[in-house]
């Protein structure tokens, strides 16, 4: 009897224990720094693979701030510490490459491209900015447009002005609505958004062969054509409200919505907001176009998950994966996001009139990456750009931006 007992007392006590083992194994964290109007995308994305993985328990970690600001600085810590999320959201490009590829801190995904028949799926262009050193790093679940300008066409007719082609068109589009009472055409909003703001200023005056070869190291930032972007640049400025730092890229937006600015230039998860939050009908509620003088060019991002080594529940990123790079996954959470799919196959009927857009011009515009959402520039640079831009502020000096911007690629060896 006593041994009877004591067998069912260990089977007892192991039961919760295999259980908790089981419990722990079963799920999957996200972490990434989609928040308030762009967690119904994310949030679409998880209760899909809740829906075919029942039993494993996807935990969202959302470490709020524009542009994964913040996030990226909680990521930097853990990684470092050992503590990986199983899988974190990146700007595909140099922002994962420069960081944490070449530290030997992700998996190659190449075997997953290949098996999931990705490798046709994707542009090759795309594929190539996911790769480096023989491996492919990160799933990109979207392509985001940086240079547009967003409006209310309505608006527009009123004031008498339309769309700027260039930064000099636009300066004097800016004069125009001043002199009818608006001081401030130009909705600006947090630190973040100035460097977003000066990509465009510096593709529409450098044109894609000069800003493409600021980032192979072939341009200096202090040659002539790079100070005239930060010249440039101050008089765009002098458009915009001098309350920016205080706003959030959304209010900036709601700003120019209501009618206290003309102009907004926004990367276009704008979209998302005004016709997923807002529901404003596009064409209609809102309108867009290329930002000043960069026609005819899409400046792209791509939001994108990897596989850290060491995740604690790899099979279950694995999945996550998958579903990242699926059509369906891809047109689940696209057409809320305000993002097209980085798949050439997507359904575009699920798309509203805006994306649509956006898409034809990905198949038939140059195509250039980001600096300020880590495309073309490793995160070492990138991170202290933000200084630059304070030097900048502080004194409006072009040359001494210029100086201090290539004082820091010359740090990074950038393009090296």
């Amino acid at each position: 009897m006593k041994l009877r007992a004591a067998l069912f007392l260990a089977v007892a006590t192991a039961v919760p224990l295999a259980a908790t083992t089981v419990r722990a194994q079963e799920k999957l964290e996200i972490f990434s720094w989609w928040a308030g109007d762009e967690g119904p995308a994310l949030q679409a994305l998880i209760d899909r693979y809740s829906a075919q993985n029942p039993a494993i328990q996807a935990v969202n970690s959302t470490v709020t701030g524009g542009s994964g600001v913040n996030a990226r600085a909680v990521l930097k810590t853990r990684m470092l510490g050992g503590d990986p999320p199983d899988s974190f959201q990146v700007h595909a490009g140099q922002e994962l490459i420069a960081t944490w590829v070449v530290a030997n801190r992700m998996e190659d995904l190449t075997g997953l491209f290949k098996s999931e028949g990705w490798m046709t799926k994707f542009p090759p262009g795309l594929i190539a900015l996911l790769s480096a050193k023989g491996g492919i790093w990160s799933v990109p679940v979207n392509i985001h447009r940086s240079n547009v300008m967003w409006y209310v066409p309505a608006r527009l007719r009123e004031w008498g002005v339309s769309p700027p082609r260039s930064w000099d068109e636009f300066l004097g589009t800016c004069k125009t609505l001043k002199d009818k009472g608006l001081q401030n055409p130009l909705a600006l909003g947090e630190n973040w958004t100035y460097v977003h703001l000066w990509e465009s200023v510096a593709l529409g005056v450098l044109g894609t062969d000069d800003w493409n070869a600021l980032w192979s190291g072939k341009l200096k930032f202090t040659d002539p054509k790079a100070v005239k972007v930060w010249e440039t640049f101050g008089k765009v400025l002098a458009c915009a409200n001098p309350d920016a730092s205080g706003l959030s890229w959304q209010q900036a937006v709601d700003r120019m919505l209501k009618g206290g600015a003309a102009f907004n230039v926004m990367g276009d998860w704008a979209a998302g907001y005004m016709a997923t939050t807002l529901k404003l009908q596009p064409g209609e509620g809102f309108g867009w176009a290329a930002s000043p003088g960069t026609a005819g060019v899409f400046m792209m991002l791509s939001d994108s998950f990897g596989l850290p080594r060491g995740a604690k529940h790899r099979d279950a990123t694995l999945k996550w994966l998958k579903l990242l790079g699926s059509k369906e996954g891809q047109d689940i959470f696209n057409p809320l996001k305000g993002s097209i799919a980085a798949r050439l196959d997507s359904d575009l009927t699920r798309y509203n009139a805006y994306l649509v857009s956006a898409a034809k011009d990905w198949k038939g515009n140059k195509i250039v990456g980001s600096l300020a959402h880590g495309a073309v520039a490793p995160e070492a640079f990138g991170s202290q750009f933000g200084t630059v831009m304070e030097i900048y502020l502080s004194a409006m000096n072009a040359k001494a931006a210029a100086s201090a911007a290539q004082a820091i690629a010359d740090q990074v060896r950038l393009g090296r």
